[in-house]
């Protein structure tokens, strides 16, 4: 944590100007025109909005190819397509999880994210290589951005033993979180997949972060094992599951049955609103009480050649596809990538109010809708208390 810092003259989430002065990491006063002696460092915000830290809840830090040279996109259509065009990718660069990691979270940092839930691969190829590269990097940047890191089957979990034995082993030297991939469809043994996944969850309490793919029916009925585990082993409200095509296949009345079972179960829905498929559903789920958030998902990876970390993009993406226009649809957008990641993530003191953390973005905008449809530079970012980036640059 650092000292003192006052930021003046900005506008949190649109409203009346006022200064807030950070003492201690922490937002210690929120009021117009306080005075402050020579020791403290003073920022003009010059009237600019002042929006919690954003959160990205879904990033692959390891994969990414961020800071090289363009590299055409290659990989076939289908998801063991990109499986397989990355495994071959991975061996043929030999890149560094850390190094590669640190670069895309510092591009995070500079586009005002302070909160990062990362994936990362586990299989019996690359063993723990990837987990060991993003521990590294959570600890080199802990005072710029908090990390949690989910364990993930990337290769599947039942097809290739020693899989679940690499998931607890990750978990037990740092992964938060242990991660599933599609139960059915790359396993062709869902109820195997997930009892495997969720014994290690129980065993060492730990949350769940599933990639479910997919469609229709067959992913559905994946939800409601999911859901079905969640409750008997008493992990409401530390389970994900993240893409979730089939809510947004199925129809009305499949979906009530559906959102009630993940509203009961406290079970969290992660959609980065992909272009090439149907998606959750952000209005109805929303209203039904079902907790949703967002991520970037792949940057600049095998798997895709677009992403830059920015999370309102990402939620200016959510809009566009819902086709959201008006302030409180995109004020739905902007909840995602901030207070809905921030409740998965567990982050204590989130916010913009007197004694929260102080994790915040200065951007310009007259409102907050503004500011996810114009996408400004971050005037400012500051971190537990700490500026990590000016002017669209981290300075960490």
């Amino acid at each position: 944590m650092t000292g003192r810092l006052l930021v003046r003259n900005v506008r949190p989430m649109g409203g009346p100007a006022v200064d807030l002065l950070v003492e201690g990491g922490r937002i210690r006063e929120r009021r117009a025109g306080i005075a402050i002696d020579a020791s403290v460092e003073s920022v003009d915000g010059g009237g600019r909005l002042v929006l919690p830290g954003l959160v990205d809840g879904h990033m692959h830090l390891d994969k990414t190819h961020w800071g090289l040279p363009w590299r055409p996109h290659q990989a076939g259509p289908r998801i063991i397509d990109r499986i397989e065009n990355e495994r071959r990718l991975r061996a043929e660069l030999g890149l560094s999880p850390a190094v590669q990691s640190a670069r895309l979270a510092r591009q995070a940092i500079a586009n005002g994210t302070t909160h990062i839930r990362t994936h990362v691969d586990v299989d019996t190829e690359v063993g723990l290589a990837g987990l060991e590269g993003l521990v590294a990097t959570r600890q080199a940047l802990a005072d710029a951005v908090t990390m949690q890191i989910v364990a993930f089957p990337q290769s599947g979990v039942m097809i290739r033993p020693g899989t679940v034995e690499l998931l607890e082993e990750a978990v037990k030297q740092g992964a938060d979180l242990v991660g599933g991939l599609d139960p059915a469809t790359i396993d062709g043994d869902p109820r195997g997949q997930l009892d495997g996944i969720f014994a290690i969850a129980e065993r060492h309490r730990a949350g769940v972060d599933i990639h479910l793919h997919d469609p229709g029916e067959l992913g559905a009925f994946q939800v409601e094992l999911i859901a079905e585990r969640t409750t008997a082993l008493g992990l409401q409200g530390k389970v994900a599951i993240s893409h979730a095509f089939c809510l947004g296949m199925v129809d009305g009345d499949r979906l009530a049955g559906l959102v009630e079972r993940l509203v009961d179960s406290r079970i969290a829905i992660m959609t980065h609103a992909p272009g090439d498929r149907a998606f959750p559903p952000i209005r109805p789920l929303r209203a039904a009480g079902v907790t949703l958030f967002s991520g970037s998902d792949g940057v600049r990876d095998a798997w895709t050649p677009f992403g830059n970390a920015d999370m309102l993009e990402r939620a200016m993406l959510l809009c566009y596809r819902s086709a959201f226009r008006r302030d409180e649809d995109i004020q739905l957008a902007l909840d995602m990538v901030t207070v809905g990641g921030a409740s998965v993530m567990g982050a204590r003191g989130y916010g913009l109010d007197v004694d929260c953390q102080a994790d915040f973005l200065v951007v310009d905008g007259d409102a907050p809708a503004e500011a996810v449809v114009n996408r400004s530079p971050r005037a400012l970012v500051v971190k537990g208390g700490r500026v990590v980036a000016r002017e669209g640059v981290a300075v960490v």
